[in-house]
């Protein structure tokens, strides 16, 4: 439907109302082309399996299916029209094409909305049954467990044999009930109503057995998934190869340098440009509030560590007192941040009136959008840290150091103040890991929500 309304819109609006008869290009019905173009823009999204449920709700991927798609469809369009001079209206196709497009993803966003309403009221859910040893088998549920809209619960393990007494495992605040071993799989899928098997042991397992596994699993309409023993590292990284009739998993390296680098780099400073223009205003008036509100600088200037690890000067509006660093030391006591890496207090009573509200809906953060444009800084990466937080880093959180700080990331649509400073490390690695363009669109655009819904932010 949407497709079709985009393209009609776009006969209309190119040729006028009844139009179907009217040429578009060389003598060619207008009527015809719009329903070959329908025809072929339904075909290629079922060609980039658009309509896999597999990644129906998976965010950025569902995306960039959809976008790559329209892209294809439109581009094999130009050279058939180029090839065969069959000089089709360009303003018929200037229309259909962004407006079905961002139809399609708005579309796509909207369902996503309702399906993530769905799965937290506990409908709408994969039933898994997770087969591997508690060592491996405890992580996964754990994740599971804290992101219901993922699509998954768990409703069963099976535990190699000497396990196998046990009939529930408690994790958490609650219980996962065992309904065998390794050898009962298939009859553990028909007893619990799983719909999906997640195999975190491989290795013990084995081969042979995996194989069987699959064979077994064949006439259940089961899915059957395999954790690969590597966190936080999805996408178009990771490919199967088979070799020696073994599936490999290949893991590229990140790419960091070259066209990706530039790609961010463009899109970092369009962006950061037209933000600017658009909220001038905005970044006067708090200048003006911050400066009739208490003594002191509009901005507040503050080291930071970059890529490399090379510090440099971070502007953000000052939410504080005048000195507010020298008071540190005196509230060490009412820190929050966990571990003690962080330093965060919710009441925080350095904090202006105008202070308060500005971090409420992160205003303080905007003249970042200098930094962005200096280039120290990126529009979304990982949380730009202190010198003495580096310090205490390990190898692990070191690597946050290998791309731009951003103005936002996935800590920030996940809870900003409210993650514990593991929870901020595992998504900022993540996002080091895996980072698209798709990926950062998806992230500013869920910042939006996260702003105005004010969660985690202190």
């Amino acid at each position: 439907m949407i497709i079709a309304g985009a393209v009609m819109a776009g006969q209309w609006v190119r040729f006028g109302p009844s139009s179907s008869q009217v040429p578009n290009g060389s003598s060619l019905p207008a009527g015809a082309v719009s329903a070959l173009l329908i025809v072929v823009w339904i075909v290629w999204l079922r060609i980039f399996h658009t309509a896999d449920r597999r990644i129906i709700g998976s965010g950025s991927q569902e995306y960039s299916r959809v976008t790559t798609a329209c892209l294809s469809v439109f581009g094999l369009m130009a050279m058939v029209d180029l090839a065969f001079k069959l000089d089709l209206a360009r303003g018929f196709l200037v229309i259909a094409f962004p407006v079905g497009t961002g139809a399609l993803l708005g579309s796509r966003w909207l369902w996503r909305r309702r399906l993530v309403s769905q799965r937290r009221r506990g409908s709408n859910l994969e039933n898994v049954l997770v087969v591997g040893g508690l060592r491996s088998a405890i992580p996964l549920i754990e994740r599971l467990g804290a992101q219901p809209v993922l699509g998954y619960r768990v409703v069963g393990l099976c535990v190699p044999e000497r396990a196998g007494h046990r009939t529930q495992i408690q994790i958490g605040d609650g219980t996962v009930p065992v309904c065998g071993t390794f050898d009962q799989v298939v009859e553990a899928v028909t007893r619990c109503g799983a719909t999906t098997v997640a195999v975190t042991s491989a290795e013990a397992l084995g081969h042979e057995a995996m194989q069987n596994l699959s064979w077994d699993l064949e006439g259940l309409d089961v899915d059957m998934v395999v954790a690969p023993g590597v966190t936080d590292i999805a996408g178009p990284r990771m490919m199967v190869r088979p070799v020696a009739g073994l599936p490999l998993l290949h893991i590229d390296k990140p790419q960091y340098e070259g066209a990706n680098r530039f790609r961010k780099a463009v899109v970092d400073r369009a962006g950061a440009s037209l933000i600017v223009l658009m909220i001038l205003p905005v970044l006067l008036a708090v200048a003006v509030a911050i400066k009739l509100d208490s003594r002191g600088p509009v901005f507040y200037r503050a080291n930071r560590v970059g890529v490399g690890n090379l510090q440099f000067p971070m502007w953000k509006f000052r939410s504080m007192v005048r000195d507010a660093d020298a008071m540190k030391s005196n509230l060490r006591d009412l820190n929050e941040g966990a571990g003690g890496v962080l330093f965060k207090v919710r009441d925080d009573p350095r904090v202006t009136r105008v202070g308060a509200f500005i971090r409420r809906y992160s205003i303080d953060e905007l003249p970042q959008l200098f930094n962005v444009l200096g280039g120290t800084m990126s529009l979304v990466g990982p949380r730009p840290p202190l010198p003495e937080e580096v310090e205490q880093y390990d190898g692990r959180a070191a690597r946050r150091m290998l791309v731009k700080p951003g103005m936002t990331g996935l800590w920030q649509v996940s809870g900003r103040s409210d993650l514990s400073w593991e929870e901020s490390v595992r998504l900022d690695l993540s996002y080091v890991e895996n980072w698209s363009i798709m990926q950062d669109l998806v992230i500013l655009w869920r910042t939006s929500k996260a702003v105005i819904s004010k969660d985690g932010a202190y």
